[in-house]
């Protein structure tokens, strides 16, 4: 293995690129809602993303190989501590309404990897993708409409529920990969509706991502375009998803789709 696919694969196994993600859905819900950007905020949430990424992903590791780490996950587990450090110095500049919303979030972040009573929310059945999904568009969406003291409003709860949808069915290509892992008690939705059927549900959220956004925005406007172009960057994506998918198809080709939605979104609106 050369450097650049050792530099490439701590890339992806520390969270940075997921927590890219979260970062560019978060920007984008300044951008529309006409907010100047937070850099507080922001690197909050990015550093908040890493923390918890690699506490679900590593916590059980490190408990169970203490002492026989690998240096790459010796190395992941110092770069988390540092930037749990980095989030806690950028929470200390958020309102205390942010904290509030926050912890509750990192509450389920939590309960997601840690057991209680024996079982976390990981397990229980059907609960895993709709977790993951309330955590993103609560991060991503409310958190920094609460800290930039913008009042909770229909289009709020209705951004809401977009980003819930989008970040549902871009989790279901990973749901597709583990299927022939997953333990069936986990009730995950291709284990309770099959492969095709599971394509064809991503593929209505979509389409009632790009039905909701036509009825909020001008057709020609900037934020509509973007986001019809995630809807079918997402639908490809998920329609192309296969049981034995290459290593990295869903830890980077889908988690870089908020990042082009973003991209794409920000040409649009600096050069078009």
């Amino acid at each position: 293995m050369n450097w650049f696919q050792k530099v490439f694969n701590l890339y992806i196994s520390s969270s940075i690129h997921v927590s890219l993600a979260i970062l560019s859905f978060s920007i984008l819900t300044y951008f529309e809602h006409g907010l100047s950007l937070d850099r507080n905020f922001l690197l909050f949430v990015f550093f908040a993303g890493i923390t918890g990424y690699n506490f679900v992903k590593y916590s059980g590791i490190a408990q169970l190989h203490h002492l026989s780490l690998t240096p790459n996950l010796r190395l992941i587990q110092i770069f988390s501590f540092f930037c749990f450090i980095a989030m806690c110095y950028f929470a200390w500049h958020l309102a205390w309404r942010t904290w509030v919303a926050g912890g509750i979030l990192g509450l389920l972040t939590a309960l997601y990897a840690v057991p209680v009573s024996g079982k976390n929310l990981r397990n229980l059945s059907g609960m895993k993708i709709f977790i993951i999904a309330i955590v993103w568009a609560g991060s991503t969406v409310i958190l920094p409409l609460i800290e930039a003291d913008k009042l909770l409003d229909m289009e709020s709860l209705v951004d809401f529920v977009q980003r819930f949808m989008l970040v549902l069915a871009l989790t279901l290509p990973f749901e597709i990969r583990d299927l022939k892992f997953d333990d069936e008690e986990l009730g995950t939705i291709p284990q309770q509706l099959g492969l095709w059927e599971t394509k064809i549900f991503g593929t209505i959220l979509f389409l009632l991502i790009f039905l909701i956004e036509l009825f909020q925005k001008d057709f020609s406007s900037d934020y509509f375009i973007a986001t019809s172009f995630a809807c079918l960057i997402g639908a490809f994506f998920l329609w192309n998803s296969r049981l034995d998918q290459h290593k990295y198809y869903a830890s980077f080709w889908i988690e870089a789709a908020p990042i082009a939605y973003l991209g794409f979104y920000w040409f649009l609106r600096n050069f078009l």
